[in-house]
């Protein structure tokens, strides 16, 4: 997978464009919700700005800002979620992408107090692994990242108490499919819920599909 780090400024202001559209057409931002960065590069970050719908966001929009989030750049006001972005890009050296949205099944999860734990299918061993649920906090505010800390070092993927969810990884493509598995997953999990008796993979078959996800992941890197 490429990095970040080999693209220009305005392909990645251009790629922001293009997955905030995305997950505009996936209903998982409606309105103005949701906001999107990458790393530039060691110092700097490119953010969606605030109160702009994602379907019409370009690439002039996007707001450069250092890792304490000072704008340094752009004409127009970065997100009111910034913190939750600098919060996971100070623990995770590898992340150079972040996608916050508000999927609405896996939103809905978050608002019953449910983070998708069960490992129901050979899907959710095989990408995320398990999705917790963060504390509830007023989105931004420092309450954010604080929520989010715990979890930042061992997950890709968290839900937000009756908030919505973000997703991370080394390009942007990485983390918009990881949204769009954490969405599959709570569907599958509401459906095997409705169903009745759902049946958990038993801690053996999770080793196994570990063992199978590492000789993948040798395979293609």
């Amino acid at each position: 997978m490429v990095d970040h780090e080999c693209w220009t400024e305005g392909e990645l202001r251009r790629d922001l464009v293009r997955f905030s559209r995305m997950l505009y057409r996936l209903g998982f931002m409606p309105g103005t919700s949701g906001n999107l960065s990458v790393r530039l590069d060691d110092q700097r970050l490119l953010v969606t700005p605030t109160g702009v719908s994602k379907f019409l966001l370009r690439a002039a929009d996007m707001v450069l800002i250092d890792l304490l989030g000072t704008p340094l750049n752009g004409h127009r006001k970065v997100t009111s979620e910034v913190s939750m972005h600098l919060a996971v890009y100070r623990q995770r050296d590898d992340v150079k992408a972040i996608v916050h949205s508000h999927p609405p099944i896996a939103t809905a999860f978050a608002c019953v107090g449910r983070g998708l734990e069960e490992m129901l299918c050979q899907e959710a061993v095989m990408t995320l692994g398990t999705v917790p649920l963060a504390n509830y906090a007023t989105t931004g505010t420092e309450e954010v990242a604080a929520s989010l800390a715990p979890f930042i070092p061992d997950h890709d993927a968290i839900l937000m108490a009756n908030h919505g969810a973000v997703t991370y990884g080394k390009v942007l493509l990485e983390a918009f499919q990881k949204m769009e598995i954490v969405e599959h997953l709570a569907q599958i999990a509401l459906v095997a819920h409705q169903l009745g008796a759902p049946r958990i993979l038993e801690h053996e078959q999770v080793k196994q599909l570990r063992d199978a996800k590492t000789r993948y992941l040798q395979n293609v890197i």
